[in-house]
């Protein structure tokens, strides 16, 4: 079994993340130029609305591919 230092490490890093992850949804709400990409599938109904922004959806993905590229091979160092 593992040392609890060990364990309070990778929990305090996996907060960390949450927060990093959690920060750049909190601004991509704030930012309106994002709701409006071309991509984003929007369905409206009688008290209904569904908002599912694929194109912001895939330049997240591309952009912490990289930043989590450029942190791994840092970390390899």
């Amino acid at each position: 079994m593992q040392s609890f230092e060990v364990i309070g490490r990778w929990l305090m890093l996996l907060g960390i993340g949450l927060v990093v992850v959690g920060g750049i949804f909190w601004l991509m709400g704030r930012l309106p130029a994002l709701q409006n990409l071309p991509g984003t599938i929007k369905i409206e109904r009688d008290g209904f609305t569904c908002i599912f922004p694929l194109a912001a959806s895939i330049l997240l993905s591309v952009l912490l591919t990289v930043v989590l590229n450029i942190i791994a091979r840092l970390g390899s160092r």
